[in-house]
């Protein structure tokens, strides 16, 4: 089981470079991402504009390969805990909700910008990039 960072998720939703790179990784395993995942795909289908049929193609996309985890009041907690400790490495609230997904259904996160996660205890990150 693994939680994908929103940049796997448009590697492979829009056929990418990268996405090579990491189909072993995700081969046979269940792929979770975080709601705010969801928010930000949507997001990028609406700056593309979408017609109507093809928001729609893209949004049932999205669920047929993703399973959404929702927000939770757990989820909430770690995300306060950890802008909280990265206050003087201010992180965005969309990488701290994701990190927060993972960190409270013990997922590894994979992504391919590990240095956006830094700093975050109990953390676990794959990645294919070297930084």
């Amino acid at each position: 089981m693994l939680l994908l960072d929103t940049n796997i998720v448009s590697y492979f939703i829009y056929n990418a470079n990268w996405k090579d790179k990491y189909v072993p990784i995700l081969r046979d395993s269940m792929l979770f991402i975080s709601f705010m995942t969801l928010a930000e795909m949507l997001e990028s289908a609406y700056h593309r504009r979408l017609s109507e049929r093809n928001f729609r193609l893209f949004k049932e996309r999205m669920s047929a390969e993703y399973l959404v985890i929702p927000w939770s009041d757990e989820i909430c907690d770690h995300f306060a805990r950890i802008r909280f400790e990265r206050r003087n490495r201010p992180i965005s609230v969309s990488d701290a909700l994701i990190a927060a997904t993972a960190l409270a259904y013990k997922l590894p996160l994979v992504t391919h910008n590990a240095k956006d996660f830094t700093e975050i205890d109990k953390l676990r990150l794959i990645t294919c990039h070297e930084e």
